[in-house]
Protein backbone atom coordinates (compact mmCIF):
# COMPACT_ATOMS: atom_id res chain seq x y z
CA UNK A 1 0.00 0.00 0.00
CA UNK A 2 2.80 2.25 0.90
CA UNK A 3 4.27 1.83 -2.66
CA UNK A 4 1.14 2.54 -4.07
CA UNK A 5 0.66 5.48 -2.53
CA UNK A 6 4.16 6.35 -2.99
CA UNK A 7 4.06 5.97 -7.07
CA UNK A 8 0.49 7.86 -7.20
CA UNK A 9 2.47 10.70 -5.67
CA UNK A 10 5.51 10.30 -8.08
CA UNK A 11 2.59 10.40 -10.60
CA UNK A 12 0.99 13.10 -9.87
CA UNK A 13 4.39 15.01 -8.93
CA UNK A 14 5.22 14.43 -12.37
CA UNK A 15 2.05 15.04 -14.39
CA UNK A 16 1.48 18.51 -12.56
CA UNK A 17 5.64 19.57 -13.60
CA UNK A 18 4.91 18.45 -17.47
CA UNK A 19 1.03 19.96 -17.85
CA UNK A 20 2.12 23.25 -15.22
CA UNK A 21 0.15 25.32 -13.22
CA UNK A 22 -3.58 25.66 -14.28
CA UNK A 23 -4.75 28.92 -15.56
CA UNK A 24 -7.85 30.56 -14.64
CA UNK A 25 -9.64 31.52 -17.71
CA UNK A 26 -9.54 35.01 -17.79
CA UNK A 27 -13.25 36.97 -18.28
CA UNK A 28 -13.76 40.58 -19.08
CA UNK A 29 -16.64 40.63 -16.73
CA UNK A 30 -18.85 42.64 -18.93
CA UNK A 31 -22.08 41.74 -16.75
CA UNK A 32 -20.90 44.07 -14.43
CA UNK A 33 -21.72 47.23 -15.13
CA UNK A 34 -22.11 47.53 -18.41
CA UNK A 35 -26.04 48.98 -19.68
CA UNK A 36 -26.26 47.53 -22.78
CA UNK A 37 -26.52 43.93 -24.02
CA UNK A 38 -23.62 42.32 -25.99
CA UNK A 39 -24.12 41.89 -29.87
CA UNK A 40 -22.22 38.77 -31.99
CA UNK A 41 -18.84 40.93 -32.28
CA UNK A 42 -19.09 41.15 -28.01
CA UNK A 43 -19.56 37.80 -27.96
CA UNK A 44 -16.63 36.71 -30.73
CA UNK A 45 -14.12 38.68 -28.52
CA UNK A 46 -14.70 36.78 -25.38
CA UNK A 47 -14.99 33.24 -27.29
CA UNK A 48 -11.33 34.53 -29.06
CA UNK A 49 -10.10 35.71 -25.62
CA UNK A 50 -9.20 31.74 -24.57
CA UNK A 51 -7.16 32.23 -27.55
CA UNK A 52 -5.31 34.73 -26.73
CA UNK A 53 -4.97 33.93 -23.22
CA UNK A 54 -2.97 30.11 -24.16
CA UNK A 55 -0.68 32.14 -27.13
CA UNK A 56 0.07 34.97 -24.35
CA UNK A 57 0.87 31.81 -21.41
CA UNK A 58 3.91 30.81 -24.41
CA UNK A 59 5.28 34.31 -24.85
CA UNK A 60 4.81 35.56 -21.20
CA UNK A 61 8.88 36.15 -21.19
CA UNK A 62 7.87 38.46 -23.90
CA UNK A 63 5.25 40.67 -22.95
CA UNK A 64 7.45 43.05 -20.39
CA UNK A 65 5.44 41.81 -17.54
CA UNK A 66 1.64 43.05 -19.37
CA UNK A 67 -0.88 40.56 -18.98
CA UNK A 68 -4.75 40.42 -20.10
CA UNK A 69 -5.10 40.90 -15.88
CA UNK A 70 -3.06 44.05 -15.55
CA UNK A 71 -3.67 45.68 -19.27
CA UNK A 72 -5.53 48.83 -19.22
CA UNK A 73 -9.12 48.70 -20.73
CA UNK A 74 -10.44 50.71 -22.94
CA UNK A 75 -14.39 50.54 -23.04
CA UNK A 76 -16.60 51.76 -25.47
CA UNK A 77 -18.29 55.13 -24.91
CA UNK A 78 -21.57 54.05 -24.58
CA UNK A 79 -20.49 52.24 -21.25
CA UNK A 80 -18.96 55.17 -19.63
CA UNK A 81 -20.77 56.75 -16.89
CA UNK A 82 -21.65 60.36 -16.91
CA UNK A 83 -18.57 61.47 -15.23
CA UNK A 84 -16.04 59.14 -17.19
CA UNK A 85 -17.54 60.79 -20.15
CA UNK A 86 -17.20 64.19 -18.69
CA UNK A 87 -13.83 63.56 -17.55
CA UNK A 88 -12.33 62.45 -20.69
CA UNK A 89 -14.04 65.49 -22.67
CA UNK A 90 -12.20 67.78 -20.01
CA UNK A 91 -8.77 66.30 -21.24
CA UNK A 92 -9.79 66.81 -24.57
CA UNK A 93 -10.61 70.46 -24.15
CA UNK A 94 -7.22 70.63 -21.78
CA UNK A 95 -4.92 69.26 -24.86
CA UNK A 96 -6.15 71.96 -27.17
CA UNK A 97 -5.53 74.55 -24.80
CA UNK A 98 -1.87 73.71 -23.69
CA UNK A 99 0.76 74.96 -26.45
CA UNK A 100 1.92 72.89 -29.51
CA UNK A 101 5.41 71.01 -29.96
CA UNK A 102 5.48 71.66 -33.15
CA UNK A 103 7.34 73.81 -35.43
CA UNK A 104 4.80 76.86 -35.56
CA UNK A 105 7.19 78.85 -37.98
CA UNK A 106 7.40 75.66 -40.04
CA UNK A 107 3.59 75.08 -39.24
CA UNK A 108 1.90 78.11 -38.37
CA UNK A 109 -1.68 76.42 -38.02
CA UNK A 110 -0.55 74.23 -35.40
CA UNK A 111 -2.39 76.47 -32.84
CA UNK A 112 -2.61 73.96 -29.36
CA UNK A 113 -1.23 70.93 -28.30
CA UNK A 114 -4.48 68.88 -30.14
CA UNK A 115 -2.96 70.10 -33.45
CA UNK A 116 0.06 68.33 -33.41
CA UNK A 117 -1.68 65.28 -33.69
CA UNK A 118 -3.40 66.45 -36.31
CA UNK A 119 -0.21 67.88 -38.27
CA UNK A 120 1.11 64.34 -37.88
CA UNK A 121 -1.84 62.61 -39.49
CA UNK A 122 -1.22 65.48 -42.23
CA UNK A 123 1.95 65.25 -42.88
CA UNK A 124 2.45 61.44 -42.31
CA UNK A 125 -0.54 60.41 -44.38
CA UNK A 126 1.19 58.11 -47.13
CA UNK A 127 3.12 56.40 -44.65
CA UNK A 128 -0.16 55.88 -41.67
CA UNK A 129 -2.04 54.74 -44.42
CA UNK A 130 0.66 52.58 -46.66
CA UNK A 131 -0.29 48.61 -46.97
CA UNK A 132 1.55 47.52 -44.22
CA UNK A 133 1.32 50.32 -41.87
CA UNK A 134 -2.75 51.15 -41.78
CA UNK A 135 -3.26 49.11 -38.62
CA UNK A 136 -0.05 49.06 -36.59
CA UNK A 137 0.63 52.76 -37.44
CA UNK A 138 -2.41 53.67 -35.79
CA UNK A 139 -2.41 51.61 -33.36
CA UNK A 140 0.74 53.56 -31.44
CA UNK A 141 -0.72 57.14 -33.14
CA UNK A 142 -4.16 55.94 -30.57
CA UNK A 143 -1.50 55.48 -28.05
CA UNK A 144 0.09 58.44 -28.28
CA UNK A 145 -3.00 60.47 -27.91
CA UNK A 146 -4.14 58.53 -24.80
CA UNK A 147 -0.69 58.99 -23.51
CA UNK A 148 -0.85 62.77 -24.20
CA UNK A 149 -4.34 63.20 -22.44
CA UNK A 150 -3.18 60.84 -19.43
CA UNK A 151 0.30 62.16 -19.08
CA UNK A 152 -0.41 66.25 -19.78
CA UNK A 153 -3.66 66.56 -19.08
CA UNK A 154 -4.70 64.30 -15.98
CA UNK A 155 -7.20 61.85 -17.52
CA UNK A 156 -7.18 58.70 -15.55
CA UNK A 157 -9.00 56.49 -18.20
CA UNK A 158 -8.03 55.24 -21.52
CA UNK A 159 -8.84 56.15 -24.93
CA UNK A 160 -12.77 55.40 -25.61
CA UNK A 161 -14.05 53.53 -28.54
CA UNK A 162 -16.95 53.38 -30.70
CA UNK A 163 -18.75 50.53 -31.12
CA UNK A 164 -18.74 49.60 -34.69
CA UNK A 165 -21.65 47.25 -34.05
CA UNK A 166 -24.15 49.65 -31.62
CA UNK A 167 -27.27 48.70 -33.52
CA UNK A 168 -27.75 47.44 -29.20
CA UNK A 169 -28.27 50.93 -29.28
CA UNK A 170 -30.13 51.62 -32.55
CA UNK A 171 -27.43 53.95 -32.66
CA UNK A 172 -26.71 52.59 -36.36
CA UNK A 173 -29.79 53.62 -37.76
CA UNK A 174 -30.38 56.85 -35.67
CA UNK A 175 -26.91 57.90 -34.48
CA UNK A 176 -27.65 61.65 -33.93
CA UNK A 177 -29.69 60.45 -30.78
CA UNK A 178 -27.58 58.72 -29.77
CA UNK A 179 -25.63 59.59 -26.37
CA UNK A 180 -22.05 60.06 -28.42
CA UNK A 181 -23.70 62.52 -31.06
CA UNK A 182 -27.01 63.96 -28.72
CA UNK A 183 -25.57 67.51 -27.88
CA UNK A 184 -25.35 66.93 -24.44
CA UNK A 185 -22.37 68.36 -22.35
CA UNK A 186 -21.51 64.94 -21.80
CA UNK A 187 -21.69 63.66 -25.69
CA UNK A 188 -19.12 64.43 -28.19
CA UNK A 189 -21.32 67.19 -29.39
CA UNK A 190 -24.23 67.05 -31.62
CA UNK A 191 -24.80 67.37 -35.60
CA UNK A 192 -23.80 70.22 -37.73
CA UNK A 193 -26.51 72.87 -38.63
CA UNK A 194 -28.20 72.38 -42.14
CA UNK A 195 -25.97 73.04 -45.41
CA UNK A 196 -25.81 72.56 -49.40
CA UNK A 197 -23.66 70.02 -49.97
CA UNK A 198 -23.68 67.12 -52.72
CA UNK A 199 -22.73 64.01 -50.70
CA UNK A 200 -19.32 62.57 -50.71
CA UNK A 201 -18.02 60.55 -54.04
CA UNK A 202 -16.96 56.92 -53.32
CA UNK A 203 -14.13 55.76 -55.68
CA UNK A 204 -15.06 52.51 -57.79
CA UNK A 205 -18.34 51.84 -56.17
CA UNK A 206 -21.64 51.80 -58.70
CA UNK A 207 -24.70 53.51 -58.48
CA UNK A 208 -26.38 54.41 -56.12
CA UNK A 209 -23.19 53.41 -53.99
CA UNK A 210 -20.76 55.74 -55.41
CA UNK A 211 -22.33 57.99 -52.84
CA UNK A 212 -22.75 58.69 -49.54
CA UNK A 213 -25.67 61.13 -49.93
CA UNK A 214 -25.93 64.42 -47.50
CA UNK A 215 -27.74 63.46 -44.55
CA UNK A 216 -28.85 67.08 -43.68
CA UNK A 217 -25.84 68.60 -42.03
CA UNK A 218 -23.16 69.62 -42.72
CA UNK A 219 -22.82 73.10 -40.43
CA UNK A 220 -20.82 74.46 -38.08
CA UNK A 221 -21.82 72.48 -34.53
CA UNK A 222 -22.99 74.53 -31.98
CA UNK A 223 -23.91 72.83 -29.05
CA UNK A 224 -22.52 70.09 -26.89
CA UNK A 225 -18.54 70.79 -25.32
CA UNK A 226 -16.73 71.62 -28.58
CA UNK A 227 -19.55 74.05 -30.08
CA UNK A 228 -16.47 76.97 -29.85
CA UNK A 229 -13.73 74.47 -31.09
CA UNK A 230 -11.36 76.06 -33.84
CA UNK A 231 -10.26 74.13 -36.56
CA UNK A 232 -7.20 75.85 -38.15
CA UNK A 233 -5.11 73.32 -40.44
CA UNK A 234 -6.18 72.26 -44.03
CA UNK A 235 -8.58 71.43 -45.33
CA UNK A 236 -6.57 69.46 -47.53
CA UNK A 237 -8.75 66.41 -49.13
CA UNK A 238 -12.39 68.49 -48.42
CA UNK A 239 -15.61 67.42 -48.67
CA UNK A 240 -17.32 70.25 -48.12
CA UNK A 241 -17.55 72.61 -51.04
CA UNK A 242 -18.05 76.33 -49.37
CA UNK A 243 -14.69 75.99 -46.83
CA UNK A 244 -12.73 78.80 -47.35
CA UNK A 245 -8.65 76.89 -49.30
CA UNK A 246 -6.18 77.14 -46.70
CA UNK A 247 -3.87 80.20 -46.95
CA UNK A 248 -0.72 77.98 -48.15
CA UNK A 249 -1.42 75.46 -50.96
CA UNK A 250 0.07 72.73 -48.32
CA UNK A 251 -3.01 73.16 -45.94
CA UNK A 252 -0.47 73.85 -43.03
CA UNK A 253 -0.90 77.46 -42.90
CA UNK A 254 -3.74 78.80 -39.74
CA UNK A 255 -7.40 79.12 -41.51
CA UNK A 256 -9.56 79.25 -38.50
CA UNK A 257 -13.09 78.01 -38.63
CA UNK A 258 -15.99 76.29 -37.38
CA UNK A 259 -16.25 72.11 -36.47
CA UNK A 260 -18.92 71.12 -39.33
CA UNK A 261 -20.31 67.66 -39.22
CA UNK A 262 -22.68 65.32 -40.98
CA UNK A 263 -23.83 62.82 -38.77
CA UNK A 264 -24.70 60.57 -41.58
CA UNK A 265 -27.76 57.88 -40.89
CA UNK A 266 -26.79 56.40 -44.54
CA UNK A 267 -22.85 56.17 -43.93
CA UNK A 268 -23.70 54.54 -40.15
CA UNK A 269 -26.03 51.73 -41.72
CA UNK A 270 -22.69 50.00 -42.64
CA UNK A 271 -21.75 49.81 -38.80
CA UNK A 272 -24.43 47.41 -37.84
CA UNK A 273 -23.14 44.07 -35.67
CA UNK A 274 -23.48 42.16 -39.23
CA UNK A 275 -21.05 43.47 -40.67
CA UNK A 276 -17.87 43.44 -38.23
CA UNK A 277 -18.73 40.43 -37.71
CA UNK A 278 -19.07 38.92 -41.56
CA UNK A 279 -15.66 41.07 -41.82
CA UNK A 280 -14.08 39.02 -38.78
CA UNK A 281 -15.37 36.01 -39.49
CA UNK A 282 -14.90 36.18 -43.19
CA UNK A 283 -11.03 36.93 -44.00
CA UNK A 284 -8.76 33.93 -43.33
CA UNK A 285 -5.95 36.45 -44.00
CA UNK A 286 -4.77 39.49 -43.56
CA UNK A 287 -5.04 41.07 -46.69
CA UNK A 288 -7.96 39.86 -47.19
CA UNK A 289 -9.07 41.59 -43.64
CA UNK A 290 -7.54 45.18 -44.70
CA UNK A 291 -9.07 45.19 -47.98
CA UNK A 292 -12.78 44.24 -47.21
CA UNK A 293 -12.30 46.59 -44.15
CA UNK A 294 -11.61 49.41 -46.54
CA UNK A 295 -14.58 48.61 -48.67
CA UNK A 296 -16.03 46.22 -51.21
CA UNK A 297 -16.89 48.12 -54.18
CA UNK A 298 -18.49 44.29 -55.91
CA UNK A 299 -20.57 43.48 -52.78
CA UNK A 300 -21.85 47.27 -52.45
CA UNK A 301 -19.93 47.48 -49.10
CA UNK A 302 -18.41 50.68 -47.91
CA UNK A 303 -16.47 49.06 -45.58
CA UNK A 304 -16.94 49.84 -41.79
CA UNK A 305 -13.53 52.02 -42.59
CA UNK A 306 -15.24 54.55 -44.32
CA UNK A 307 -19.06 54.04 -43.09
CA UNK A 308 -17.22 55.23 -40.01
CA UNK A 309 -15.48 58.16 -41.29
CA UNK A 310 -17.88 59.69 -43.22
CA UNK A 311 -20.59 58.50 -39.98
CA UNK A 312 -19.25 62.06 -38.75
CA UNK A 313 -18.00 63.33 -42.48
CA UNK A 314 -17.79 67.06 -42.26
CA UNK A 315 -14.75 69.01 -41.79
CA UNK A 316 -12.29 68.07 -40.94
CA UNK A 317 -13.78 64.46 -40.31
CA UNK A 318 -14.47 63.89 -43.83
CA UNK A 319 -10.74 65.05 -44.73
CA UNK A 320 -9.06 61.82 -45.49
CA UNK A 321 -5.44 64.07 -44.34
CA UNK A 322 -7.37 66.27 -41.73
CA UNK A 323 -9.55 63.77 -39.97
CA UNK A 324 -8.45 63.98 -37.05
CA UNK A 325 -9.26 67.38 -36.72
CA UNK A 326 -12.91 66.24 -35.04
CA UNK A 327 -12.09 64.52 -31.66
CA UNK A 328 -14.38 61.55 -33.01
CA UNK A 329 -11.63 60.53 -34.83
CA UNK A 330 -9.90 58.90 -31.96
CA UNK A 331 -13.29 56.72 -31.31
CA UNK A 332 -13.36 55.50 -34.69
CA UNK A 333 -9.72 54.22 -35.40
CA UNK A 334 -10.35 52.71 -31.82
CA UNK A 335 -12.72 50.94 -33.46
CA UNK A 336 -10.89 49.78 -36.28
CA UNK A 337 -8.00 48.70 -33.82
CA UNK A 338 -10.20 46.78 -31.54
CA UNK A 339 -12.03 45.02 -34.65
CA UNK A 340 -8.13 44.28 -35.86
CA UNK A 341 -7.37 42.58 -32.04
CA UNK A 342 -10.64 40.56 -32.09
CA UNK A 343 -9.46 39.31 -35.46
CA UNK A 344 -6.11 38.54 -34.29
CA UNK A 345 -7.42 36.65 -31.03
CA UNK A 346 -9.44 34.24 -33.44
CA UNK A 347 -6.09 32.25 -34.43
CA UNK A 348 -2.81 34.36 -32.52
CA UNK A 349 -0.87 31.77 -33.45
CA UNK A 350 -0.92 32.49 -37.09
CA UNK A 351 -2.41 36.06 -36.88
CA UNK A 352 0.02 38.05 -34.29
CA UNK A 353 3.17 37.96 -36.38
CA UNK A 354 1.69 39.07 -40.45
CA UNK A 355 0.72 42.02 -41.83
CA UNK A 356 -0.17 43.28 -45.31
CA UNK A 357 2.31 43.27 -47.80
CA UNK A 358 4.85 41.29 -45.79
CA UNK A 359 7.19 44.02 -45.12
CA UNK A 360 11.00 43.16 -44.25
CA UNK A 361 11.62 42.51 -40.62
CA UNK A 362 13.41 45.96 -39.97
CA UNK A 363 10.31 48.21 -41.32
CA UNK A 364 9.41 50.93 -39.34
CA UNK A 365 6.91 53.35 -38.04
CA UNK A 366 8.33 56.87 -37.30
CA UNK A 367 5.95 59.80 -36.08
CA UNK A 368 7.95 62.29 -35.60
CA UNK A 369 6.98 64.43 -32.55
CA UNK A 370 3.71 62.19 -31.73
CA UNK A 371 5.67 58.77 -30.68
CA UNK A 372 8.89 57.10 -30.72
CA UNK A 373 10.22 55.22 -33.82
CA UNK A 374 9.69 51.45 -33.55
CA UNK A 375 9.61 48.65 -35.48
CA UNK A 376 6.43 47.52 -37.15
CA UNK A 377 5.76 43.94 -36.19
CA UNK A 378 6.73 44.82 -32.76
CA UNK A 379 3.49 46.96 -32.73
CA UNK A 380 1.35 44.12 -33.78
CA UNK A 381 0.68 42.75 -30.37
CA UNK A 382 -1.58 44.97 -27.50
CA UNK A 383 -0.07 42.95 -24.70
CA UNK A 384 3.55 44.10 -24.32
CA UNK A 385 4.11 45.53 -28.10
CA UNK A 386 5.87 48.52 -28.99
CA UNK A 387 8.93 47.18 -26.82
CA UNK A 388 6.85 47.15 -23.99
CA UNK A 389 4.75 50.77 -24.28
CA UNK A 390 1.64 48.76 -25.39
CA UNK A 391 -0.19 47.35 -22.51
CA UNK A 392 -4.03 47.44 -22.83
CA UNK A 393 -7.35 45.65 -24.01
CA UNK A 394 -10.57 46.46 -25.67
CA UNK A 395 -13.64 45.69 -22.98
Amino acid sequence: MANLVRALVVSATVAGIWAGPVTKPFTLNRSDGFPYPLDEVDLLEEKALANFQAYLAKKNTTSHGCTLENAARRMEWHDLSIAQREEYIRAVLCLQSKPPKADTKKYPGVLNRYDDFVLTHETQASHLHSTPHLFPAHRVYIWAYERALREECGYTGYQPASDSAINKLKTAADPINSPIFNGNMSSMGGNGLPANYPGVMTMSFKPPFDKIPAAGGGGCVVDGPFQNMTVSLGPIGKVLTDIPPNPRADGFASNPRCLRRDVNKYASAVTYANYTYALIKNSPDVMKFQTDMLGIPEKNDWGVHMAGHYTIGGDPGGDFYSSPGDPLFWFHHGMIDRIWWIWQMLDPENRMNVLPGNPPADDFVDLNWSAERGLTYDMNDSIGGYDGKFCYIYV
